[in-house]
């Protein structure tokens, strides 16, 4: 039974300190929709999801008023459309991500995702004509985020597709240059790419789900750093806390994070007789001012995030909050950790801006968090092999220590390193981050090819 304490404890954290769920994402099979011809399919693809998902907004919304916990964003992840448009051209792959936006739109959501493919061993004819696709499909919609996963700690590193990342980055940004290159902001690359995140851009309904899942991602970056500030205040003498009893508070604290945004997804999923999937306990920053990681960095001794320490920070941080999800809910799931996207925390954007935190550092510190290089912004200036390159480094990252990362970078056209770029919402604004050795590394990414699995990854 919960303790009165601990109730008055979350009332607190809703009203008080930015707690919400950051997202309830329902992700939704379409692997049956293929029908005889591009019509006939994209039709199909409308129909499932519309019927599937016409009640899902309304009742995220009745959940939220009965138990006063804020859902900040209904979304959609879909089967990745690599495999249900597979035989299609990339003007077909475009028809259809106009239908999924339309369809996103008519039941109210705010985000779709998996405009994707799965490419980490090898590209299919329809891959190619996916990512093809992509920087058309991006600029036309409003809604769509796609996401392509090219590495695997089993498989390697496809260095064929990567070449292709930089590339689609670019032409993304490009194709958004009045928006200061937003489109890059709707796609993500992958390692060891989850299929049941409900996170965007990343977010896919994998081949292993059912027909129709309920996935939740909860936040609470604000919530721990005032419950360690507590803490701290009790301990007038300097010697009489020790760390161990700070990531005892916010393994604590992301405990009952955890509960309360299970206690939304099954609510929601029990309103609309589909399954509930899992609880991704990610703590994801906004750029509102006590919703920020940053800040964290800051409470736990660290007086310029980047400085030496931060890394060490991040992985006590991140660990902290898996040992109390984990204990929380028997479904989590997903990415379920700390995010470090600088655009969309205030104190990390402002960390670039005064030049504590660099490229290098910050790739430094993904090594240990739960994504990787997240909306970051670069010059618009940087080479598309540079920014394969970068991608590759975050991709090793991820095969080498058996994690998922990813790497969201926004080049953004016309400005250079410490001007502004500001997307607003969600999305966020920063400083544009500087980048280093610039085209340095086309050899390198002209090799093309595998980078084949590391040792440890044969575990048969």
């Amino acid at each position: 039974m919960l303790r009165s304490d601990q109730i008055l404890a979350t009332v607190e954290m809703i009203q008080k300190e930015n707690l919400d769920v950051r997202t309830v994402t329902m992700g939704i099979n379409l692997l049956d929709t293929r029908g005889e011809g591009i019509k006939s399919c994209c039709d199909n693809i409308a129909a499932r999801i519309e019927q599937v998902a016409g009640n899902f907004v309304a009742s995220c919304e009745a959940m939220s008023r009965r138990y006063g916990i804020p859902v900040v964003n209904k979304r959609i992840a879909v089967t990745p459309i690599a495999f249900v448009g597979a035989g299609y051209g990339r003007h077909d792959f475009v028809r259809i991500a106009q239908t999924l936006d339309r369809a996103a739109g008519n039941v109210g959501v705010d985000i779709l995702g998996g405009f994707s493919a799965q490419v980490e061993k090898g590209m299919t004819a329809t891959d190619r004509e996916l990512i093809a696709a992509i920087p058309e499909a991006l600029a036309v919609t409003e809604k769509i985020c796609a996401s392509v996963n090219i590495a695997t700690t089993g498989q390697g590193i496809n260095m064929d597709a990567l070449a292709m990342m930089g590339h689609t980055v670019k032409e993304l940004a490009e194709r958004t240059a009045d928006r200061g290159g937003f489109g890059a902001a709707k796609f993500v690359v992958f390692c060891n790419q989850p299929g049941d995140n409900p996170f965007m851009a990343g977010a896919i309904h994998g081949l292993g789900e059912g027909d129709a899942v309920l996935n939740v991602g909860v936040s609470g970056p604000g919530v721990i750093a005032r419950a360690l500030e507590r803490l701290i205040s009790n301990h007038s003498s300097p010697g009489s806390l020790r760390f161990d009893e700070l990531a005892e508070e916010i393994k604590q604290t992301t405990f009952r994070v955890t509960r309360c945004g299970e206690l939304i997804g099954r609510a929601v999923s029990r309103a609309m007789g589909i399954d509930f999937g899992v609880v991704d306990l990610s703590l994801a920053p906004t750029p509102t001012i006590g919703d920020s990681v940053g800040e964290i960095f800051r409470i736990l001794g660290i007086d310029a995030i980047g400085a030496p320490g931060s890394t060490a920070i991040l992985a006590m941080l991140n660990d902290a909050v898996k040992k109390g999800g984990i204990f929380a809910s028997k479904t989590v799931g997903g990415l379920s950790g700390a995010f470090i996207p600088v655009m969309e925390d205030a104190l990390l954007a402002e960390a670039v801006g005064d030049g504590s935190l660099c490229l290098e550092k910050l790739e430094a510190m993904t090594a240990v968090c739960s994504v990787g290089l997240d909306m970051v912004a670069i010059p618009g200036s940087v080479d598309a092999d540079t920014i394969a390159a970068i991608i590759a480094d975050e991709m090793a990252m991820g095969v080498i220590n058996s994690k998922t990362t990813a790497a969201r970078l926004i080049p953004v056209p016309g400005k250079e390193a410490g001007e502004e770029v500001s997307f607003g919402g969600l999305f966020g604004a920063s400083p544009i981050m500087a980048v280093r050795n610039v085209g340095k590394s086309s050899r390198f990414i002209a090799w093309g090819g595998r980078m084949p699995a590391p040792l440890h990854s044969f575990k048969n």
